[in-house]
């Protein structure tokens, strides 16, 4: 398991939970607004973390901490994942996943099993223009449709969240998600910040009166849309 690092307690990344943070390195997307460019880019030259220190942290908090998210990077891209999952949930842990939603096979068996309490899965931009948010032209959105609509009609706790950046997304992209995936349980827009480990420097948030104009026109196919992120 690639695992370059942890952060120890997050009160935001598990709505409704307090979490450690577990970060795997590699993707197989290249977005340009990517935050985690190193693990991305380059995760071998990041510094590794062996799965047993991630354990003795659990056991040390245990009773402090009510879960563990694993994001990256891409996930499920790992092939034992789901034993990651497995032992994290083993330890009376919930587990929280993040993911683009490329792996449908690998996220229908992790919720099938139990191994995942609950899946944030990035929803990048309409599907018209989702290679140019992912960084891959042209674009096959079919892993990613069946992934959402895996989410949609199962039972498992899950939220689409669209992280918004000035240069890449217009407001016709907006009605363009409510379409495909309206009554959507929960939606985040989230604004973008910029981390100093980009893929592509240069590029910008919206403000939040701008936000929220592109949240009214979710928020039409999606009332349980929120906005996150912007002060």
């Amino acid at each position: 398991m690639e695992i370059h690092g942890i952060q120890k307690l997050t009160l935001l990344d598990y709505p409704g939970h307090t979490a450690c943070t577990v970060f795997l390195g590699r993707c197989n997307y290249r977005c340009p607004f990517c935050h985690n460019a190193s693990l991305v880019l380059h995760p071998n030259d990041q510094p590794s973390v062996e799965s047993a220190e991630l354990f003795t942290l659990l056991e040390r908090r245990r009773g402090l901490l009510d879960g563990v998210c694993i994001t990256g990077g891409e996930p499920t891209l790992q092939r034992d994942l789901p034993e990651l999952c497995a032992e994290i949930r083993e330890r009376g842990f919930l587990v929280k996943l993040d993911t683009n939603g490329t792996n449908p096979a690998m996220l229908a068996s992790l919720t099938e099993r139990g191994l995942v309490d609950y899946v944030a899965m990035d929803i990048k931009s309409s599907r018209e223009h989702y290679g140019r948010l992912c960084g891959i032209e042209p674009y096959d959105t079919a892993p990613v449709e069946e992934s959402a609509a895996l989410l949609m009609a199962g039972k498992i706790s899950y939220e689409f969240r669209t992280t918004l950046v000035r240069e890449l997304h217009e407001q016709a992209d907006m009605e363009a998600i409510g379409t495909w995936l309206k009554g959507a349980k929960a939606y985040y827009l989230q604004g973008f910040r910029d981390s100093g480990d980009l893929i592509c420097p240069g590029l910008s948030g919206f403000e939040a009166q701008e936000m929220e104009a592109y949240f009214n026109i979710l928020r039409r196919y999606i009332p349980n849309a929120q906005v996150r992120g912007v002060e």
